[in-house]
């Protein structure tokens, strides 16, 4: 398993190869923003930008390998500068020349991949598996941030090495049919489930069919794989798998369980239950929501051999994911801000908007929400719902709703509340500005498409997560 010169023309036999010999275990980087030092950088043509605009600048950087298309104008100019430093690929194609490689580079792999989809918790799961596995000793290989389309899947096969002994990847879906194109790249070994929840309606449909779309990453599966599931939904529980299956939950049917939940005194607390043997459990947060992701993260090391009581107690040293209920401290005033605008569909909104109910002791509650998006024709319902979902959060004393579709909640929330709206995340700093007094705690939640990120970032310090 060595990723060559030799093993470069082996697979891609037409493609020309020049200047210096290709470095053995290069990685790969579609973007010349962040290339590192002799990485492979691949030119792709994308719908807004071509990557072939940033050859040169990749180059001067640090790359020590280009793709680049045979059709590009200034390549001979390319070479000639480069020719006694750099290696240069020229292929037909170089996002299909990824994929090529990286399939071949995948059937190289024979450690266990494990693929992890579902509609929240992914990243988490992927997170808090990786830390349990590698605490039980083993090296475990996990997909960079949310790089979970085909492309970053494809980059993240071809970082695996044989020096890994597990490979955890991230799967993400927008749109029917694609699951199983994504699956058919990675081929994983096991493949887990976290949960089905309302998201991406616009591309995948109802909550039945967004269940039946993320089933497909069982596709290739016979009765020598693994799949894992949360026993909990019906939409998943209640289906017939031609593959063996490990269930996780709250339900006394599960396999792996969490039981006696209890959230207090700014802790939450359950009995995690690994088949026959019990463990108490205590984490140092209030968002119950995490609790699910836990257990996800358990049956994957479990599966992967990893001693249950290292698995216990390495749940009590799970790393804090960026932007998943991330505590942070304010800048200017005395208080915390609670970044959660990762992504939010009706269920993550709800469980943030709980675990900040539960949160003691942290001065004045103020909650501000973005739109939910990709909901599709029942958008204005569930904004409904998180409205009259509020009156479970009455420490809330002042709620900031940003975007269009936010102000469905307004109708629906608790008479009295406080409530302003605003446009964007632009407008909502102002407002924000206006609100804030020492010792506020501000929880942040929305989709992706908000931005509430750069909210964050103008009242938050950030300290380094996953």
């Amino acid at each position: 398993m060595r990723f060559n010169q030799g093993f470069l023309q082996k697979i891609l036999p037409d493609a020309q190869c020049v200047g210096t010999e290709l470095l053995e275990g290069a990685s790969f980087s579609v973007d010349s923003r962040t290339i590192g030092k002799d990485q492979v950088f691949v030119a792709l043509e994308g719908d807004r930008v071509d990557g072939h605009l940033f050859l040169e600048d990749a180059l001067v950087k640090s790359a020590g390998v280009l793709v680049a298309s045979k059709k590009l104008p200034l390549i001979d100019a390319l070479i000639k500068k480069f020719y006694a430093t750099k290696t240069i690929i020229i292929v037909e194609d170089p996002l299909q020349a990824l994929y090529v490689l990286a399939r071949a580079w995948r059937k190289l792999i024979t450690c266990p991949i494990v693929g992890i989809t579902g509609s929240v918790g992914k990243t988490s799961t992927k997170e808090y598996a990786a830390h349990i596995v590698r605490q039980g000793g083993q090296q475990c290989f996990a997909s960079q941030g949310n790089q979970n389309t085909l492309l970053g899947i494809a980059l993240n096969i071809l970082k695996m090495t044989a020096e890994h002994t597990a490979g955890l990847f991230e799967v993400g879906i927008g749109v029917r049919s694609e699951m199983t194109k994504l699956v058919d790249l990675l081929r994983p070994t096991t493949a887990l489930i976290t949960f089905i929840g309302h998201s991406h309606m616009e591309g995948l449909g109802s909550l039945a069919d967004i269940a039946a779309e993320k089933r497909a990453i069982f596709s290739f599966f016979n009765e020598c794989n693994i799949g894992i599931i949360n026993g909990d939904q019906a939409v998943l529980s209640q289906v017939g798998y031609a593959h063996p299956v490990i269930r996780f939950g709250q339900k006394t049917t599960n396999q792996i369980q969490a039981r006696k939940i209890k959230t207090a005194g700014g802790t939450t607390s359950f009995v995690l239950k690994l088949y026959h043997a019990k463990y108490n459990v205590t984490l140092t947060h209030t968002h119950q929501g995490m609790i699910n992701n836990i257990l996800a993260a358990a049956a994957i090391a479990y599966q992967l051999g990893v001693d249950a009581k290292i698995i216990v107690q390495a749940i009590h040293t799970l790393p804090v994911c960026a932007q998943r209920f991330e505590v942070c401290s304010m800048k200017n005033k005395k208080g915390i801000m609670i970044d959660d605008c990762y992504n939010a569909s009706p269920e993550s909104v709800k469980a943030a908007l709980l675990a900040f109910e539960h949160m003691q002791g942290v001065g004045k509650k103020i909650a501000v929400l973005g739109d939910m998006l990709e909901l599709g024709d029942d958008s204005n319902f569930w904004h409904r719902q998180v409205g009259r979902f509020l009156k479970k959060s009455r420490s809330v004393k002042h709620l900031l709703l940003v975007g269009s579709h936010m102000k469905a909640v307004k109708e629906t929330a608790p008479y009295g509340l406080s409530i302003e709206t605003a446009e964007s995340w632009q407008d909502a700093v102002e407002q924000l500005n206006l609100l804030l007094e020492d010792d506020n705690a501000v929880l942040v939640k929305g989709s992706r498409g908000m931005q509430l990120q750069n909210l964050v970032s103008a009242f938050a310090f950030k300290e380094k997560t996953l």
